[in-house]
């Protein structure tokens, strides 16, 4: 708790009384006593705050030792802010050195005053500071009374604490995360996809849900709910439905934010504030007529009454989805799973999901403790496989506990440790939450309080890894240390969370398990709290708390704020406020002096007030919303700022403080891009990690020289470089000097050809170190490329490149050479001719090894591949493309085979004429295929190729007025059967339905047809239609089971194309029964 803290700030609070003492003769005497005395005891202070730090049970057990380490913590909080003050002052020197002499003597003035409240704090005239005397002298006293028991513990701590810390230094790098199988859950793996299988559990014509099926995993917490429905939801059988949405829920219930995330999953964009019937009706639009998957994860039950209606509301809109939809719940009750059943009007159905048997929690325990071990059944760990054996009989048969003590078990394959674990008393209690403690009580304390800070956050948050150890770099959680910055430490503590369990990776996302967060949250609660309206637990809240979060509008509760006086991060909520909170807000600013992080949601506030400019320690600040007028004047004070972060609209030329850059230890800045490239004199900002866009201009302070000192730079942006005037000003941007530098942009606007030769030199001299990994430029009027890019040394690590508008460019850099390049896009180049050329005699290369994504669009000029004399290495061009999309290359000739792993081809305005597939025998792994707009193309050999194409499933054929074949069928697969599993097929031209092997496709969920002529093709041998005016090819792919689609360009032509002749039925009825 204390222990984190202690060690830096008290040896800088002594160093900084020496310090004094030195121009300070009046008070040489006393305060050198008081100094070495202060001195003298710390070690003897260490050593308890360590003890009890690494033994929290004894401080439950002992509540006046637990009381002392917080008064100790309070004293070092206000220690730290002292020395904080300090550093503070010497910041403000430094912006006003320049000013007038009168105003320097007032700043030495008031720092000597500062100053000698720093020695009557060390003098004990500050009560904290004599308090925190005692307290030590007490402890020092009992601790050398011979009470056995203490010394022994305490010698144990120090073992412990001199084992975690070579653990930390030396932590073993050839393990990686823990596979995420699925153990002992086959039984119920196989009932969901059984189930999944089945059309319907029970159709009834007359019901709003009838096209709908539901079906309820219920089990304790930690049983293994939500990574079941995991496993089932990336099985190949979800791919059978039109539409997928995974929502998690959790006990922060709310209708509109559920129906917005359905609407995020579909569409990747969260919809506005809107009304509740706004919201249903856009949810209702995208899953009419299809068939979805919905997987609702995480419910919990408050009123049975009030949660019944509220659910009512979020499924309406899904009732007009496709026949076979499918809807998955997980909750701790079945009660929950009763009321999901009378909401759908459905028999209730449930999967019950027990505690595993003794031999799948050790195998799962195993999985996790041995995770990176090359042999764990070798001999060697045979006597930790018998512990472990131990260890599962404690852990109530719960998956989660298993998981996460076998993260605990691996931080250390020793006998001792493993012995530790079981005998600890947290196993013998029947609690889950007890076993969980483990995980957090072992942590060194500089994770624990990493990991604490974590339980701010609401269950089921989504955590960005980068933006949290910002969090914890402004809380003073992560130390600098020689030879790695700050963020990469905060990273690599995050990863041994990650590989602790304690937090699970998700797609891209990371999430706490909702049980490790109410366990912790528990745990942790004298650190972190929350203020909520009506929650008895509001008026509970320790006065220890160091980290706040406020998700109400009463003015009532926002008023306690003040009585928090250690409070370092503070976390407001306003989103549907009325209130004016900026008066509140100078209030809150006023009385949380010792703030280090401030959150601010409200899409309402207009201003904050200057008040803020009295939060002189904080690092961190960000704000949410969409009305702020302006950012603070005062904003430009806080001289300790590390982050800013803003998101919303920029709002004016004054939005920011015109002297921003005052902000010397900014690290980091999200703010609108007008916003960022307005601020003059950005070079003074050294420590930025990030600048995605720097608008260069002739103008003292926007001149490109102001990068020269920002070697701190991972990502960096520059605009306008047609500005440049000559090579030396572009050299004096340093980029080489960068080498930390992963991301680079470049940009010219408004480029003069008779500049060719200007923007080559600005080129050249814009090199960057070797560590960039993302190139992009844009309208580059340059013929050549730079000379850096020639040498395939100085771009080595790249792996992803986007070249734009570059219309002069004639030969392009050896691309092909980079070992590591995964994705090319090349955009409106249209006088290049070759995509890989000859380079220093090199004519016989693996070429572009491993590149899976290529773009190419607007390379009019482009005729092959490869400069004549280039030969790849065993005939493998492109030997790991997934991804090729080609677009107005009217001159490419076809590849001599299509790359033997590509998934998805789209081809538009080439001049191919047909397409080569590999001539082995393995099977060809094309998803999707899409040929549009391509008037040479005769030929696409897919009845030839039809037993290899088992993986196509999305298939375009459109304005190809010259395509006279699909292939033949050879006779083994006429003998074998063989067609085509399509999901999609877009056609323009009616006749390719006529040509194998779509004449003989075996299944199709979706068609669109874009008319394009006046005649109708019916199949061979077609029934008469049922309908009066169908068509008889779409009759026949209806009775097929295949739906139908008109995208919205080609909607009203198609109509009229079937009704104006006759063969169409009522708009009424296309509506209601065709359209999807």
């Amino acid at each position: 708790m204390a222990d984190m803290f202690l060690d830096p700030i008290m040896e800088k609070l002594i160093s900084a009384g020496f310090r004094y003492l030195k121009d300070q003769v009046r008070w040489q005497t006393g305060m050198k006593e008081e100094l070495d005395k202060l001195q003298e005891i710390l070690p003897h202070i260490q050593a308890v705050v360590r003890f009890a730090s690494s033994q929290e049970q004894i401080t439950d057990q002992n509540p006046a030792l637990n009381k002392w380490l917080w008064q100790l913590r309070d004293a070092i909080d206000d220690a730290d802010d002292v020395l904080d003050e300090l550093e503070y002052m010497e910041l403000e020197k430094q912006v006003t050195k320049t000013k007038k002499l009168r105003r320097a003597r007032s700043i030495v003035k008031y720092m000597k005053k500062r100053l000698d409240k720093i020695v009557k704090r060390a003098l004990k005239i500050d009560p904290t500071l004599k308090r925190l005397e005692e307290a030590v002298q007490n402890l020092h006293k009992v601790s050398t009374t011979g009470v056995d028991t203490f010394l022994h513990l305490l010698k144990h701590a120090k073992k412990e604490l001199q084992k975690q810390q070579l653990e930390l230094h030396g932590a073993r790098e050839t393990g990686s995360l823990p596979k995420n199988d699925l153990i002992g859950r086959g039984k119920e793996m196989e009932l969901v996809m059984e189930w999944l299988r089945n059309p319907s559990n029970e159709h009834r014509a007359t019901d709003l849900y009838r096209n709908i099926s539901l079906l309820c995993i219920v089990g304790h917490a930690g049983m293994g709910k939500t990574t079941l429905l995991q496993h089932v939801y990336k099985d190949q059988i979800t791919k059978e439905f039109d539409l997928k949405m995974w929502v998690c829920v959790s006990n922060n219930f709310d209708v509109k934010k559920v129906i917005a995330d359905m609407f995020e999953y579909l569409k990747n964009e969260r919809p506005r504030l809107e009304t509740l019937g706004a919201l249903q009706r856009r949810l209702e639009e995208e899953v009419m007529s299809k068939k979805f998957l919905l997987v609702l994860d995480d419910i919990w039950e408050e009123d049975e009454e009030k949660d019944k209606s509220k659910w009512e509301d979020v499924l309406a809109p899904l009732a007009s989805g496709g026949f076979g939809s499918k809807i998955l719940v997980t909750t701790r009750t079945d009660s929950v799973a009763l009321m999901f059943a009378k909401v759908l009007k459905k028999k209730k159905e449930i999967v019950k999901l027990e505690g595993l048997e003794e031999d799948e929690c050790l195998q799962l325990l195993n999985s996790h403790a041995f995770a990176g071990v090359e042999n764990p059944s070798d001999d060697d760990h045979e006597n930790l496989r018998v512990i472990a054996r131990d260890i599962v009989k404690k852990l109530s048969r719960s998956p989660l506990a298993a998981k996460v003590i076998g993260g605990v078990l691996n931080d250390n394959l020793d006998e001792r440790h493993w012995r530790t674990v079981l005998e600890s008393n947290l196993l013998d209690q029947n609690s889950i939450h007890s076993i969980l403690r483990l995980s957090y009580i072992v942590l060194p304390n500089h994770l624990r309080n990493c990991f604490a800070f974590c339980c701010m956050f609401p269950q089921d948050h989504v955590f960005d890894k980068d933006d949290l150890v910002r969090m914890w770099i402004a809380l003073g959680f992560i130390q600098p240390s020689q030879g790695m910055i700050m963020e990469d430490i905060g990273r690599r503590n995050f990863d041994i969370l990650i590989k602790k369990a304690l937090f699970d990776k998700v797609g891209d996302d990371y999430k706490m398990h909702d049980l490790i967060h109410e366990s912790a949250s528990k745990f942790f609660t004298h650190e972190c709290g929350k203020l909520v309206d009506g929650e008895k637990s509001s008026l509970e809240i320790s006065e220890t708390i160091r980290h706040l979060s406020v998700p109400t509008i009463n003015l009532d509760i926002l008023r306690m704020i003040g009585k928090f006086k250690h409070l370092h991060s503070l976390f407001l909520f306003y989103e549907d406020s009325n209130h004016d909170l900026c008066s509140l807000l100078s209030e809150i600013f006023k009385a949380s002096r010792s703030l280090r992080l401030l959150y601010i949601c409200d899409y309402k506030l207009e201003m904050i007030p200057e008040e803020i400019g009295k939060l002189i320690h904080i690092r961190y600040f960000k704000i949410v919303g969409h009305n702020l007028t302006m950012l603070p004047r005062s904003l430009s004070n806080l001289y300790h700022l590390q982050s800013i972060i803003y998101f919303g609209p920029h709002n004016g030329a004054d939005f920011l403080p015109s002297d921003i850059n005052n902000l010397s230890n900014l690290r980091y800045v999200k703010l609108p891009m007008e916003s960022i490239s307005s601020i003059c004199g950005i070079g003074k900002l050294k420590y930025l990690t990030e600048l995605y866009i720097f608008v260069f201009r002739d103008v003292s302070g926007y001149r490109i020289g102001e990068l020269e000192n920002m070697n701190d730079l991972c990502k960096l942006g520059i605009n306008c470089l047609e500005n440049v005037k000559d090579a030396e000003e572009a050299r004096s941007a340093k980029l080489y000097a960068k080498r930390r530098l992963t991301y680079l942009s470049l940009g010219w606007k408004n480029t003069d050809l008779w500049n060719i030769n200007l923007y080559e030199k600005v080129l050249d001299n814009l090199w960057p170190s070797n560590c960039l990994r993302d190139l992009s430029i844009e309208g580059y009027m340059g013929a050549r490329s730079a000379i850096w890019m020639n040498n395939v040394n100085l771009i080595s690590n790249l792996e992803k490149i986007n070249l734009t508008n570059c219309l002069e460019w004639e030969t392009l850099p050896p691309f092909g050479q980079l070992p590591f390049l995964k994705s090319l896009t090349l955009w409106h180049m249209p006088k290049v001719k070759w995509l890989q050329s000859k380079y220093n005699g090199n004519d016989k290369n693996r070429t572009f090894p491993l590149l899976e994504v290529l773009h190419i669009w607007g390379l009019e000029a482009l005729e092959d591949w490869f400069e004549a004399g280039v030969a790849a290495e065993d005939g493998c061009f492109f030997p790991c493309l997934i991804k090729l999309k080609l677009n107005l290359c009217p001159k490419l000739k076809e590849l001599p085979s299509l790359p033997s792993k590509l998934k998805r081809l789209t081809i538009r305005s080439t001049g191919w004429k047909t397409l080569n597939f590999c001539s082995n025998s393995n099977p060809i792994p094309l998803e999707t295929l899409s040929v549009i707009s391509c008037p040479n193309i005769t030929f696409i050999p897919l009845a030839d190729e039809i037993a290899r194409l088992a993986a196509l499933r999305v298939l375009s054929i459109r304005d190809c007025p010259n395509l006279i074949s699909l292939g033949r069928y050879r006779e083994v697969e006429t003998t074998n059967n063989c067609h085509l599993m399509l999901s999609d097929l877009m056609i323009s031209d009616p006749l390719v339905l006529l040509m194998e092997p779509l004449r003989s496709i075996a299944s199709l969920k979706e068609l669109i047809t874009i008319a394009g002529n006046d005649e109708v093709v019916s199949f061979p041998n077609a029934e008469p239609s049922s309908l009066p005016g169908m068509p008889s090819r779409v009759e026949r792919a209806l009775s097929r089971g295949w739906r139908f689609r008109w995208t919205e360009d080609y909607l009203y032509s198609s109509y009229l194309h079937f009704y104006q002749r006759g063969l169409g039925p009522t708009i009424e009825w296309m509506e209601n029964s065709f359209f999807l």
